[in-house]
């Protein structure tokens, strides 16, 4: 159903994020990422201690494709 829309202020639109006024059949935003993290990364808590004197995170990517993202259309 249409509708009237005033003024309209955007500020900030991230990269996969999707901006629409008016109607719609689907909306599928696509994005991808890819994370290196070493050993003690991602943790929680309010009192974590880690100790890793001697860590490496190997971020040698040979391949060119990790995983496609194909037919979304």
């Amino acid at each position: 159903m249409p509708a009237i829309v005033g003024s309209v202020n955007i500020v900030n639109l991230g990269s996969s994020g999707v901006f629409h006024i008016g109607d719609v059949f689907a909306i599928r935003p696509i994005s991808y990422s890819k994370t290196f993290a070493g050993a003690g990364s991602f943790n929680v808590g309010e009192s974590v201690s880690v100790y890793n004197y001697q860590s490496t995170t190997n971020v040698s990517d040979n391949d060119n494709i990790d995983q496609p993202i194909a037919f979304t259309n």
